[in-house]
Order: C-alpha cells, then sequence, then structure tokens
C-alpha cells in the first residue's frame, strides 16, 4: 500500500531501531569502545554524501511504503534528505530551522531542527558521531561471523518518538550501512545507506537553507 504524502515526512522523523531481533553481547566495555573510536574517526571530515532507501511502517495504521534518495550531511549539525521516489519531497536543515517542502501539495512545513533531530532524533547523530556516546547507552550485538558490527542504542532521555536505535557498520571500512528503528507506537523504519561519499572541504552552507517558493502555503510542523 503506497503512504501519502502528507505522511511520508513524519516517516523519516519516526527514525528509532527494531528491538529483538538480536541478542546482546556480554560487553566489553573496552571493545565497544574501540569501535566507537573508530566511528567517531570515520565520520570526522567536515560532510559527506550518500544514496539511501527507505522502508517505512505505521503500525496504527498497517501501511508500509518504500522511498529513495540522496542525503547530504555537514558537520556538526545540518543535513538534507532528498527524496527522488514514490515523489520528491525534501527535508531540509541548518541546525537551527528545519523545513519540508512538498512540491505536489505546493507546502512548506517548518519548525524547529533541534526540537525535530535534537539528541540524535531523525538520524541527527549521522552530523555528530560523537551524539552516540552523549545521548545513547550502547551495546554490541551478537556477531555473527559476518563483516558487520550491530550496535543496539537505547536514548538516555526516554521520549515517544524515539525508543532504539540499530546501527549495522562495516568492519572494515566502519561505513553506516543500515539504520534501523522503532518508537513508542512501534512503527519502524529502516533506512539503507550506500554510494557514501566523504568530503575534505564542508559542502556549501546554501544547500543547508530553504527559499519558501512564492504561493506556497506554509504550515507549522505539528507539535513544533
Amino acid at each position: 500500500m503506497r503512504v501519502p504524502g502528507s505522511v511520508l515526512w513524519r516517516l523519516f522523523l519516526l527514525i528509532g531501531s527494531l528491538a529483538g531481533l538480536t541478542t546482546a553481547q556480554a560487553a566489553d566495555p573496552q571493545e565497544l569502545d574501540i569501535i566507537l573510536d573508530r566511528l567517531e574517526a570515520r565520520y570526522d571530515v567536515p560532510g559527506f554524501a550518500a544514496d539511501f532507501s527507505q522502508e517505512s511502517t505505521v503500525k496504527a495504521m498497517e501501511i508500509t511504503d518504500t522511498a529513495a534518495g540522496r542525503v547530504l550531511v555537514r558537520r556538526p549539525n545540518m543535513m538534507r534528505w532528498e527524496y527522488l521516489r514514490p515523489e520528491p519531497q525534501l527535508i531540509v536543515s541548518d541546525g537551527k530551522a528545519l523545513w519540508v517542502h512538498r512540491p505536489a501539495d505546493n507546502q512548506v512545513l517548518t519548525g524547529s531542527a533541534p526540537a525535530l533531530f535534537g539528541d540524535g532524533k531523525g538520524a541527527g547523530f549521522l552530523t555528530d558521531m560523537r551524539l552516540l556516546r552523549r545521548k545513547f547507552t550502547a551495546t554490541r550485538l551478537e556477531d555473527r561471523g559476518d563483516p558487520f558490527h550491530r550496535l543496539k542504542l537505547l536514548p538516555i532521555a526516554k521520549t515517544p518518538d524515539i525508543s532504539e536505535v540499530e546501527l549495522t557498520i562495516d568492519k572494515e571500512s566502519m561505513l553506516v550501512l543500515r539504520i534501523v528503528t522503532v518508537n513508542a507506537y512501534g512503527d519502524i523504519t529502516r533506512i539503507e545507506l550506500t554510494n557514501t561519499r566523504f568530503f575534505n572541504e564542508a559542502p556549501d552552507p546554501a544547500q543547508f537553507r530553504f527559499d519558501i517558493p512564492a504561493g506556497a502555503e506554509v504550515l507549522p510542523l505539528q507539535g513544533h
């Protein structure tokens, strides 16, 4: 079933993790710290870009949909998620303000970036991997002998927006390949990241601002 464009942006903002699929491994704090050190070092760059595919399920509506596009990140707190399929849509933040542009409806939703991406919500930790230590309690998941690290992240500050995060990380490259999430309502989002490209220079900050088109309907993001 196709998710209407009016809820697609909300599916993205519900990013958390799929609980219960893997078993927490006996903790080795030193090994976990090494993994987090390597992850922080890998993403210690001015910015990066990647292609993404997304599968989102709203439990109460029994709706599952897929989407795809590209993401651009500028450290420490700017993001641009450009959806190309199933319909064009843009989620962009300069770290303070956030805009959601739905061209098909000639509509722009506006809100506060910290309110929606703060504490690592909405995959906000991609802009600064140090947030994983600051905002989450991390646990290694069972090693299946495959080439991936899997981390289970529980938010220190409990909110209905995010209850758990599971990251899949390539052991050799230390690239984040998958983010699987669930919120307090049981809504699940899976994001696969591919073709990640790191930049030696920060992306143009203008790409993280949005000029509202003339005649567009402007609405506040619900609850913000």
